[in-house]
Parts: C-alpha cells; structure tokens; sequence
C-alpha cells in the first residue's frame, strides 16, 4: 500500500504512517497539497497527515485542504514528539555550533538553546529534512528530529529527549479518496458555516447539546477569497449512528455548508 506524507523520510509523519499501516510504502512530498493531489489522482492508495500538535495547536492548511478535497478522515492516530540532536557519526556535543530544524521544532526546545548558548537555532523547512542536510552536506552542526531519522539517515543521536514538554503529541489523520465508514466509528468530524446573524452559532451547537453529543474541538478557519466570513471545524463524540444523522440533517437546517470530513475510531 502507497501512503502519501508531506515530509522527507524518517519525519513523524513517516513515523505515524509506519505505525499506523506497518508494512506501507511511503511517498514522500515537498508539499501538503502534493499530497492531496497525489491522492485524487489515484497515484497512492492513503495518505496521513498531522492535524493538530498538543502544544503547537493545529495544522491550517490540512484543515483547509480537508474542506476543498474529495477526501474522508478513516482514522487517527496520537504519536508522542520526542526531540533529539542529532549529528554526523564522529561528532560530538561540543562540536556543535548551529541546530537546525523546523521552527516548531527548534520553539518546542527553549530549555536547551537556553542550557547551550553558543550553539545558534536555524529555521529549516523539515524536522528530518534537517537531520539529512547536515549529514549529506557534512556539516559540523545537529539536526533535531525523531529518532527514527537517526536511523533513516545513519546519524548519531547526541542527546536524547530535549524537548521542553514531555506531554508533547501530534494527532494524526489517515485519509482515503471517497466516503467510507470503518467498523466501530465513535468520532466525527465535521466543518459547517453560518450566517452572521445573532445567534447563529447557539442554534448550530445546540442540535448536538439537545442530544447530548459532545464535542471535543471547534475552532474556525477564514474563509479563503471572502474577508471576515468563517467556517467551524468541530469534532463529534459519536459515530455514524441515527441520533448523530439526525443532528446533522438539523444542523443543515440551520448552516450554509455542512460537510463531513470523516467518521472514524478515536485513538
């Protein structure tokens, strides 16, 4: 099975991908909507993206992506993000002078730029991509990214576990091309619009409250082209059951758009 990520190899989306279809094939992309396309075209069978960071908060543009594509959420998957410098075989902790890694990465590791200050944080575009530019280009300088790209790219692991919160997750979605519905659903996510009109939001959320389903996230999103106007991204604590299509079937009675985006077991 071909399962498209956005990211080099050895990222924690690869990680993800790995853990939740082991034996999978990875394609890798340089972009998000390289995945997407790569997915509607046919060209990979599944793709997994990150969705949301316990400390970073969530991922717009998949959210975006998820509203726009012809694609449904099948599952998710929460990885723990542990960060680790790692460096060229042969080089050590003094050796350093420059970490590079993608700019969530480099913020969610204060604490150590703190403990080191000679060594300086460079911004780049990948946790793994780092890993594999300092090592190919054999530069005397570290990467920081999961431990599973040490390995990917033959680095050593200088030191272990650097990031500031160990409560540190990303949530991760496994999505097909087309609806469907896995045996043992119990979560659904949707994305709805409203007028702005007062009380618009109370009406759209009390058809949930009114059949006691909970959500766990809301949040809106811009919407692209028309300024000020949103759309609500919100996740169900229900499956695909009569209560829950009942609730959706009212809250299209009240909403501009509704749109599932997927019905799936919650990790």
């Amino acid at each position: 099975m071909k399962v498209a990520i956005q990211g080099e190899a050895g990222s924690f989306s690869h990680e993800a991908a790995k853990r939740m279809l082991p034996g999978c094939a990875i394609v890798c992309c340089a972009r998000s909507v390289e995945v997407f396309d790569r997915l509607e075209g046919g060209s990979v069978n599944t793709a997994v993206i990150p969705i949301e960071n316990s400390l970073a908060g969530s991922v717009a543009e998949h959210f975006d992506l998820l509203l726009t594509r012809n694609v449904f959420i099948q599952q998710e998957y929460r990885l723990r993000i542990v960060h680790n410098l790692i460096a060229a075989p042969g080089l050590k902790m003094s050796d350093i002078r420059r970490v590079y890694s993608h700019p969530v990465a480099l913020d969610q590791c204060r604490d150590f730029f703190q403990k080191h200050p000679r060594i300086e944080a460079t911004p780049f575009y990948d946790t793994a991509g780092s890993v594999k530019h300092v090592i190919n280009s054999r530069l005397r300088a570290a990467g920081i990214a999961g431990r599973h790209a040490a390995a990917v790219y033959k680095g050593r692991i200088l030191a272990a576990g650097i990031e500031d919160d160990k409560r540190n997750f990303t949530r991760f979605f496994l999505i097909r091309k087309g609806r469907r519905v896995v045996n043992g659903a119990d979560k659904t996510s949707i994305a709805f619009s409203l007028k702005n009109v007062p009380g618009a939001l109370f009406k759209a959320l009390s058809v949930f409250a009114l059949r006691d389903i909970g959500l766990s996230k809301i949040e809106s999103r811009p919407v692209r082209g028309r300024p000020w106007e949103y759309v609500f991204y919100a996740d169900l604590l229900c499956g695909d059951d009569k209560v829950a299509r009942n609730a959706l079937r009212h809250l299209a009675e009240v909403a501009d758009l509704v749109k599932v985006l997927g019905i799936y077991q919650a990790a």
